[in-house]
């Protein structure tokens, strides 16, 4: 129950076991098309090119960010925590000129920042966190997007903890490029990071002067792989691993995007009347709080470390701790994916009131 992975379903953790088969044979291009056409659901996008990377969620991370720009091109980024600093640190290194808007620990992006932040400016890139995993802050899209598509640029979102657990919604929030990872909310093991791109994306990656820095992530070289028609070969994709996406695809469909996310919700919920009874409170921005992802205030004078300890040696239960200026000051509960019912929220509160 800490920021990630996530419990995985039997069933997925099944599937990885099966046999495996080329990454050119019939079966398993046949089972791309699905895994494509499911995370176009999950996404709520109509974007042709939307695929797994093959790596994790930071690789999504660098896929968008070489794919998108040059050298020189100004970028500017959202930082409220450990995942947009990283953001800023990608862009950097593919040679954009930063612009970071910044924002306390533990709140969002505030729409009045990016147009403030735009204001005079021409960037390319406008990049945001959704949720930040490590102060469980859910920063709203839709304001942001017109702001930022009405100054000429493209938006660039982070869903990794988003993705499959609160609204996701790529075409109607105007999304340009986003990314997400296997072992948050769809409950998959690491090691993969869906991926969408909009036309839009795609028009500017085509018109570029220079080649993409990285040849792994190259969207052109992987849509010869991942798009339509004959298969061209790029790297060896990681079987086993797409059977399991496949499978996680299939069980997060199969409930519902919106049951799935009501479910989070309604965890979210228990979780922190729970808490309350405790005498405990949520640290991130009161009416943006993730459901999926819980940053819980330690109580003055309480070892934050030793609870920790004892609840994984003691009742089994794994929470994550703070980083940065968070850390010793919060424990961080994730109700993600599988690891998201009412019995894993009553255990973990059940076990916090007998060690406090």
């Amino acid at each position: 129950m800490g920021p990630g992975p996530s419990d995985v379903p039997p069933s997925v953790l099944k599937a990885m076991g099966q046999s495996l088969v080329g990454h050119l044979d019939p079966s398993f291009v046949g089972m791309m098309e699905e895994i494509k056409a499911m995370l176009r659901q999950v996404f709520l996008t109509k974007n042709e090119m939307t695929f797994p990377i093959s790596g994790t969620g930071s690789a999504g991370m660098e896929f968008c960010f070489a794919n998108l720009i040059e050298p020189g091109d100004e970028v500017v980024i959202g930082v409220n925590g450990v995942f947009g600093t990283r953001m800023a640190d990608v862009a950097a290194r593919c040679g954009a000129e930063v612009v970071k808007v910044e924002a306390e620990w533990g709140r969002i992006i505030e729409p009045a920042q990016i147009t403030e932040a735009l204001n005079g400016r021409k960037p390319k890139v406008v990049a945001i966190v959704h949720a930040e995993t490590s102060t469980g802050a859910l920063t709203p899209l839709e304001e942001i997007s017109k702001i930022v598509h009405d100054a000429g640029a493209l938006l660039l979102v982070d869903s990794v903890t988003s993705l499959g657990g609160c609204p996701v919604r790529v075409d109607d929030w105007g999304i340009d490029a986003i990314y997400s990872g296997t072992q948050k909310c769809l409950s998959c093991p690491p090691g993969l990071a869906p991926v969408s791109l909009s036309d839009r994306a795609m028009k500017v990656i085509a018109h570029r002067a220079s080649g993409v820095q990285s040849w792994y992530l190259d969207v052109n070289l992987l849509a010869n792989y991942w798009g339509e028609g004959a298969r061209v070969y790029h790297h060896t994709a990681p079987i086993s691993m797409n059977y399991a996406l496949h499978e996680s695809l299939r069980l997060v469909l199969e409930e519902g995007m919106g049951n799935r996310w009501s479910r989070h919700e309604a965890n979210h919920v228990r979780l922190r009347k729970g808490l309350a009874e405790l005498g405990l409170g949520i640290a991130s921005q009161e009416g943006h709080q993730l459901w999926q992802l819980n940053a819980v205030t330690v109580p003055e004078g309480v070892d934050e470390a030793g609870v920790r300890k004892s609840l994984l040696d003691d009742h089994g239960i794994e929470i994550g701790p703070g980083l940065g200026p968070l850390a010793g000051k919060v424990w961080r509960i994730g109700l993600m994916g599988y690891s998201s019912s009412e019995k894993n929220v009553d255990r973990v509160l059940a076990a916090l009131k007998s060690l406090l």
